[in-house]
């Protein structure tokens, strides 16, 4: 057998262990005829036990800004998904970045804590 071969193989055998938190879209453009615009994403629990969830907004390098989150704290049930509405302000710009993130929120009880964290990148643009 070739090398190349038995990687393959033992890829496509791995491939259906490996969970993620995810959250779509993962990306996208907006535009908007007021001064906000609105997103709305989906995370997803891919595990087999429930998780606590938090959406947070960020401008496009990583600072956190204001935004409204419906809802912003939730249990996202095993292998569940939720709509979350996200409402930003353009603060007097005519285009916006910015990043959506998804953070599990760790167990107090659990030996291990793991904050996991997805982010989505979208584009907003205001017509006037």
């Amino acid at each position: 057998m070739k090398p190349a071969f038995l990687v393959s193989g033992l890829l496509v055998c791995l491939a259906p262990c490996a969970h993620a938190q995810s959250m779509s879209p993962m990306r996208g453009e907006v535009t908007s005829y007021s001064d906000e615009f609105a997103v709305r994403v989906y995370p997803r629990n891919p595990y087999t036990h429930r998780i606590k969830a938090t959406v947070r907004v960020y401008d496009q390098d990583f600072n956190p800004i204001p935004a409204r989150i419906t809802p912003s704290d939730f249990w996202l049930g095993a292998g569940s998904a939720r709509s979350v509405v996200v409402v930003i302000s353009f603060e007097g710009k005519r285009e916006r970045r910015v990043r959506i993130c998804t953070e599990s929120v760790p167990f107090e009880d659990k030996e291990m804590n793991v904050r996991a964290k997805v982010c989505g990148r979208f584009i907003a643009r205001r017509l006037s």
